[in-house]
């Protein structure tokens, strides 16, 4: 039964999580699912209007808006679930983990698939965004906050605005959750603070004149062009 799996998944999961029925009558995830199936079956059977009927009190009840056109999998596991949207042409793979504040969702009025495909077992993390078409593909992690609006090879770790991918190595991250991920900004920032001190360092230690402002700014136009290259 699709229920007893849904409370199986946050138990095994969610450290928070006691018991059964606490899972059962506690958790806003396992109702939105429970819900969301019956609107999708009267959505697929042409009742639309039940099922959006269905769709927006469940949004209402527990904060988790799932339009009954979305395809999910087996095993989702919405955490805490407050402002989690999920639009019409979504398509969910199994063992997918989905933090509060995401939203899956289009990018316009486009008709047809407009919404994301999350493949297995994806980690979406707290307050990021998925926009448009576009593929998450299998064990691939989207860092809190992020927004992506391109597509995700399998096993990659995605942050920032908009994505980037900081990590791809074809291996599934193991220790890595939505807080301990890499923040390519910081590093580049390290980066340049670390450049700065070394033209600084020229500037204060070389005599003679050989080392000028102007010397620095043609050496630092050079190694932009290198790397362009």
């Amino acid at each position: 039964m699709k229920l007893t799996e849904d409370v199986k998944t946050v138990l095994n999961k969610d450290p928070a999580a006691r018991n059964y029925f606490e899972v059962l009558f506690t958790y806003p995830g396992v109702r939105a699912l429970f819900w969301y199936r019956r609107a999708h079956w009267l959505y697929n059977h042409k009742y639309y209007f039940l099922a959006r009927r269905i769709s927006q009190r469940t949004a209402r009840k527990t904060g988790i808006e799932i339009h009954p056109g979305a395809t999910i999998g087996d095993r989702l596991f919405i955490d805490h679930g407050t402002g989690v949207v999920i639009g019409e042409t979504t398509i969910i793979g199994n063992d997918v983990v989905i933090y509060q504040g995401v939203t899956l969702g289009g990018t316009g009025k486009e008709k047809g698939k407009r919404h994301p495909t999350l493949e297995d077992r994806v980690m979406v993390s707290a307050g990021s965004s998925v926009l448009g078409p576009v593929t998450i593909g299998h064990d691939s992690k989207v860092g809190a906050g992020a927004v992506v609006l391109k597509d995700v090879p399998p096993n990659c770790t995605v942050v920032g605005i908009p994505g980037r991918i900081v990590k791809m190595d074809n291996v599934r991250v193991q220790d890595m959750d939505q807080v301990h991920i890499p923040d390519p900004v910081l590093e580049e920032l390290k980066r340049l603070n670390s450049r700065i001190e070394e033209l600084e360092l020229k500037l204060g230690l070389e005599d003679g004149g050989k080392c000028t402002l102007d010397g620095i700014v043609e050496e630092i136009k050079e190694e932009n062009v290198k790397t362009d290259e």
